[in-house]
């Protein structure tokens, strides 16, 4: 997803940028995202705090952010930069992410159906490492490697 610009990565380079703004703005930086979609780029950025991130957050994050990214040029092309929260069904793709979700339910998108089929999985991250997590759903638990999952969400519905 990330494209290379000056410097290196994009997103780890938009991400050391936009950090420390983040705790400035009393804001947690949740996820950087440099994406092509059609012939646009966009460079997302998603924020959150606790009680919830409000459109005048993402405001303040995205006028706080617009000129180090200007002087430090990190992306060749043009783009459209979007700040927003990443949802209550938010994508967990980092450790922290896993961290600060644990107990949570959360809904997971296997690459490959398991031996009976199910693809689709609802329950609750019990722990988690580098490798994989392991999700309790009722009576069964399951231990998944981070490679075999296509992506992990936190789940707002009632049923596990």
């Amino acid at each position: 997803m990330a494209a290379k610009g000056k410097g290196g990565n994009t997103v780890a380079a938009v991400t050391a940028i936009a950090q420390p703004i983040a705790e400035q703005l009393g804001l947690r930086l949740w996820d950087v995202r440099f994406v092509k979609e059609g012939a646009d780029w966009f460079l997302r950025v998603f924020i959150d705090k606790d009680g919830g991130v409000g459109i005048d957050d993402c405001v303040a994050m995205s006028h706080a952010l617009d000129k180090p990214l200007d002087d430090a040029d990190p992306i060749e092309q043009s783009y459209c930069l979007e700040v927003s929260s990443p949802g209550t069904d938010r994508e967990l793709t980092r450790a922290a992410h896993f961290e600060a979700c644990l107990g949570e339910r959360v809904n997971v998108r296997l690459i490959r159906p398991l031996d009976d089929g199910r693809r689709e999985l609802n329950g609750v991250l019990e722990s988690h490492d580098k490798d994989g997590f392991v999700l309790s759903m009722g009576e069964e638990t399951l231990a998944l490697s981070r490679k075999e999952v296509s992506r992990v969400r936190l789940d707002d519905s009632d049923t596990i």
